[in-house]
């Protein structure tokens, strides 16, 4: 289960169920493309081939709905998800 928890454009924002024993971070996919970043702070993890510009932008964008995406990240796996 990948539960999507934004969208914005042509981007995808989500995490996968199994993903409980890492720190939170969220992937960000269009098309064929899917980067990972971290949520504390906001960090790119694997910038899944996309180009250096659009990383910025997806670094961006995770960066100002952050606190949502924590939101989210702790009320499905609950606050006792691991750290980084």
């Amino acid at each position: 289960m990948s539960p999507t928890v934004l969208r914005d454009g042509p981007y995808r924002v989500f995490f996968f169920s199994s993903d409980r024993s890492e720190p939170p971070h969220v992937h960000v996919t269009r098309g064929e493309r899917t980067a990972k970043l971290w949520l504390e702070p906001v960090a790119l993890a694997d910038d899944g081939g996309f180009p250096q510009n659009e990383r910025k932008k997806i670094e961006d964008f995770v960066r100002e709905h952050q606190a949502e995406l924590l939101k989210a990240w702790h009320g499905f796996f609950g606050s006792g998800s691991s750290n980084r």
